[in-house]
């Protein structure tokens, strides 16, 4: 098949374009409003931007309403955010947490979640995740799109301080994402979680390249 989008029709019952971009990590980020008013929802279009320093992106369409989410508005009126890694075991709370709800509500108290404290940020973090990073806000990229949904804010926060369950770490002092099981967006209402795994090292004994694919600031600077 072939089709333009926004120009010529796919000819699917249900459009294509999400589940061609899987699997995809979800952001699920928490906030607070000037008012002191936490939230907390999930973004499937999220991903980690650099590693030195360390820098992460999620990206938010408009509501139903073509209005701004809320996750969007607090990060840039307070300037901090936090996201908590999504999991197998945590798959119901984030599903409630997506629901659209108004300012005033507190998705933590409505999803069941317990509320851990930040050291270097106001937002929460999710109690019973394993992993949260707390940000602070960078800058927002804004690009228009077809209302009421389809403008979209792009949200960027540098990364100042990471919290990793100990049970969560190998033997080896690795993240056992086997353990963590994180969950992660496909397409339509389907959803899956990492259940398996195998490695590649890429060719060669280019050790800065290496340090790059690792993601270690450390050995990249040659420490």
């Amino acid at each position: 098949m072939y089709y333009e989008p926004g120009v010529t029709p796919h000819g699917l019952p249900h459009d294509p374009f999400k589940s061609c971009v899987v699997p995809r990590p979800i952001g699920w980020i928490s906030t607070v409003d000037g008012q002191g008013r936490h939230n907390l929802a999930p973004y499937s279009q999220f991903q980690n931007v650099s590693f030195d320093p360390p820098i992460v992106m999620f990206s938010a369409n408009q509501d139903t309403r073509g209005q701004r989410k809320d996750s969007v508005r607090n990060a840039e009126e307070t300037g901090e955010f936090v996201w908590n890694m999504a999991t197998y075991a945590l798959r119901e709370a984030v599903n409630v947490t997506a629901e659209e709800l108004p300012p005033e509500v507190d998705e933590f108290e409505r999803a069941g979640l317990a509320k851990l404290p930040s050291r270097r940020v106001r937002p929460a973090r999710v109690a019973g995740s394993p992993i949260h990073f707390e940000c602070v806000y960078l800058n927002t990229l804004r690009f228009p799109g077809t209302p009421p949904m389809g403008s979209v804010d792009v949200v960027f926060g540098r990364v100042v301080a990471i919290h990793i369950d100990d049970e969560v770490i190998d033997g080896q002092g690795m993240v056992d994402v086997l353990k963590i099981q994180p969950l992660a967006r496909m397409g339509y209402f389907d959803y899956t979680f990492v259940d398996n795994r195998f490695r590649m090292v890429i060719p060669g004994s280019n050790r800065a390249l290496l340090a790059g694919l690792e993601g270690s600031a450390e050995k990249q600077r040659g420490g």
